[in-house]
């Protein structure tokens, strides 16, 4: 419960009352205990707001289940360390190429390929930190893994990069999605089972999604125990989304309302 608290106080703290906050010298302690409840004393007001504009409760009692897990709820799960039999690494954002072009270490032959940026070197260190502990296979995004192969030497025999971006010939960069990297990921290996038991590494606050969407496509995923993952955001961000929390949050949550609207619809009519 404490990561979704620091969760919850720094979003609001940020997106909603940062200048108010420090003018007024309201402290972070302070904030929690007047906002805080419990995730039951949440729902039930949801559930009681929800029936009153709806005037339907049983629209209401479905609905407020997915609004508490997509908008309160960011706890990971983890496993320890020793439980780890690979580890997955997703990238967030990057910036820009560089005037002169920045070249390509996973042999596209594409010349103007994004800069990585300092959030997936930041993630790159925390991989580098779990791997230390834990010396398995790293399957990692391109962006990260061009940082883990230029500083910290890793090569192919703990390292596979995966989905680079694609550079079209007028300059156009299509990015791939968290779910093409897992499909990817789990085609590179043959199966999701041979990969073992996998720990998430990203931006902490995809890492929710990108667990999900890990094992959406099968793999045994989870948040390493001790492991540190980046909190900052890069305001140089090739994707505007990417450069502030507030924007970001409102993108992440929008793609797993989009994820869970699928999987409804797929279940409830699987033939159309």
């Amino acid at each position: 419960m404490s990561s979704r608290r620091n969760f919850l106080i720094s979003t609001s703290a940020a997106a909603v009352l940062p200048a108010a906050t420090a003018m007024l010298g309201v402290s972070r302690n302070a904030w929690a205990s007047d906002a805080l409840i419990s995730d039951a004393e949440l729902q039930r007001q949801m559930l009681g707001k929800l029936n009153a504009e709806l005037n339907d409760s049983a629209t209401a009692n479905t609905e407020a289940p997915y609004l508490q897990d997509i908008f309160f709820s960011w706890d990971l799960p983890s496993i320890p360390v020793a439980q780890i039999g690979a580890i997955v690494a997703y990238s967030f954002g990057d910036r820009p190429a560089s005037s002169s072009g920045a070249s390509s270490s996973s042999g596209t032959g594409q010349s103007q390929l994004p800069q990585p940026g300092p959030i997936n070197e930041e993630i790159a260190d925390a991989v580098h930190q779990l791997y230390q502990s834990k010396p398995v296979m790293v399957v990692a995004q391109w962006e990260v893994a061009s940082v883990l192969t230029s500083k910290y030497q890793m090569s192919s025999a703990n390292l596979q990069s995966v989905k680079p971006p694609v550079v079209a010939s007028n300059g156009a960069i299509s990015y791939p999605s968290l779910d093409d990297v897992a499909a990817a990921i789990v085609a590179l290996h043959g199966t999701a089972a041979a990969l073992g038991t996998v720990a998430v590494v990203t931006h902490r606050d995809q890492a929710k999604r990108a667990i999900q969407t890990s094992r959406a496509h099968g793999m045994n995923a989870y948040a390493a125990q001790g492991a540190t993952l980046p909190v900052d955001y890069d305001t140089q961000a090739s994707q505007p989304a990417n450069r502030r929390r507030d924007l970001y949050l409102l993108s992440d949550m929008m793609n797993q309302f989009a994820t869970l609207r699928t999987n409804l619809i797929a279940q409830q009519y699987p033939n159309g």
